[in-house]
């Protein structure tokens, strides 16, 4: 008689968002992560990550997930606000020149490591928006990139839907504890800066 095999683990799946909230729409990936976690719950096999400015840093996450979906800023030269998906051996073209932190570490190095490491990811997903001022230190998100977040959000959702992945819907007025501490989350950091910003 057959022995029946165990039924396969499910995918490890990250949920990454990159980017340094301190430069404007450079902060689309983080916040857009942020907004992600506020409105949904994912199963066990689900980690959900600000990835910021750590660049290598972030190689061990890589290596920890068969799948990755990543939000983030990316010059695709389009009308700013406009989001665009980019899938499995399409996303090195568009990360190529893409740097996450002061050592200038771009997100194609991050995935060339996990390569080299053999742990590339089997899917791969990015999530990106156009930017429109990646030059204001200090500043918020501009208007046509913060208005992109709900769709990159629900983007993620039908991915992860099409990854056979049930994520759910927070309940209304549920405390979820913020993925950003120390009140760098969007609603203080902007409270912060319409309380900063001189006026006329």
């Amino acid at each position: 008689m057959a022995i029946p095999s165990a039924p396969a683990s499910p995918a490890r799946i990250l949920l990454l968002g990159i980017g340094n909230i301190l430069w404007a729409d450079e902060g689309f990936g983080v916040r857009a992560v942020e907004a992600f976690h506020k409105a949904y719950e994912v199963p066990d096999n689900v980690t959900i990550l600000d990835g910021g400015t750590q660049g290598l840093y972030l190689v061990q996450f890589v290596n920890e997930h068969e799948r990755l979906i990543v939000f983030d800023a990316i010059d695709y030269g389009l009308k700013p606000g406009t989001m665009k998906v980019v899938e499995d051996d399409e996303v090195p073209k568009f990360t190529g020149s893409k740097k996450m932190s002061l050592h200038q570490t771009g997100f194609q190095e991050v995935l060339s490591a996990a390569d080299l490491m053999g742990h590339y990811p089997e899917r791969l997903t990015l999530i990106g928006c156009q930017p429109l001022d990646l030059d204001d230190w200090g500043g918020p998100l501009t208007a046509p990139v913060k208005a992109a977040i709900p769709e990159a959000v629900k983007t993620a959702v039908e991915i992860f839907t099409l990854w056979g992945v049930a994520v759910s819907a927070r309940p209304g007025g549920l405390v979820v504890p913020p993925l950003l501490e120390n009140d760098i989350d969007l609603e203080n950091y902007e409270r912060r800066h319409e309380v900063a910003a001189p006026t006329s």
